[in-house]
């Protein structure tokens, strides 16, 4: 029977110098999985670890994973049914052949019915890890491939208004605290603004700042 030890080169002395060496043996890996359900093919994780398991074991190298944290969520899918959803933070210890060692880290996320969800995320964690650690070109569309803008954020009516009575204040140099105690009174019109939700009471107090600025500012200074 063959020592499985003489393949491993044990004149290396580092383990970042056998760490290049499975790089060099690891150039690229196809994307042979498909998903079925939105028809794209991917790199699973056996096709990553088929590929880069033997240049390790080559060299010597040994990766021990450890989860730095795991956060879990319980949510339903379109259809019902229960999942659950984890993120995970791994941890990579990288020993050479002589035990020395340096440290990486991924994330990985995944969503699963039953008990395999934490399992799965770490599957793509460690994905993720050697195919960045060991620069294996993914053919991912780069991120600058594509750009979006986030939706603008569509205020209530009544949100509106009051976004447009402070501003008023501020360009009118109208203390706002001040402004809002005098609009609770009588002659301020009885308006409790933080409170209302009547568009028509906040635009009153708009129109009436904007016709009386000046005698407005004075009051409210002299509340």
């Amino acid at each position: 029977m063959s020592d499985p030890s003489a393949h491993i080169t044990h004149d290396l002395t580092t383990v970042h110098q056998a760490f290049v060496h499975v790089m060099a043996d690891v150039q690229g890996i196809a994307k042979k999985d498909q998903n079925t359900q939105q028809r794209f093919h991917f790199r699973g994780i056996d096709a990553v670890m088929n590929a880069v398991g033997p240049a390790l074991r080559e060299h010597g190298v040994v990766i021990i994973p450890q989860a730095l944290n795991i956060s879990t969520e319980r949510y339903e899918s379109k259809g019902g049914a229960g999942m659950k959803n984890s993120t995970v933070h791994m941890q990579y210890t990288v020993y050479g052949p002589h035990g020395d060692h340096f440290v990486g880290s991924a994330y990985g996320e995944a969503a699963d019915s039953g008990d395999k969800s934490v399992s799965k995320a770490q599957s793509v964690a460690y994905r993720t890890f050697l195919l960045q650690g060991l620069t294996v070109p993914t053919q991912e569309p780069d991120p600058d491939s594509s750009v979006h803008e986030r939706a603008a954020v569509q205020l209530s009516p009544i949100a509106q208004v009051k976004n447009e009575l402070a501003e008023l204040l501020t360009g009118a140099n109208i203390d706002l605290m001040g402004f809002a105690s005098w609009a609770l009174t009588p002659h301020g019109g009885s308006v409790n603004i933080s409170a209302t939700d009547s568009v028509p009471a906040i635009r009153t107090l708009i129109d009436r700042v904007k016709a009386d600025t000046d005698t407005i500012r004075g009051e409210v200074t002299g509340a």
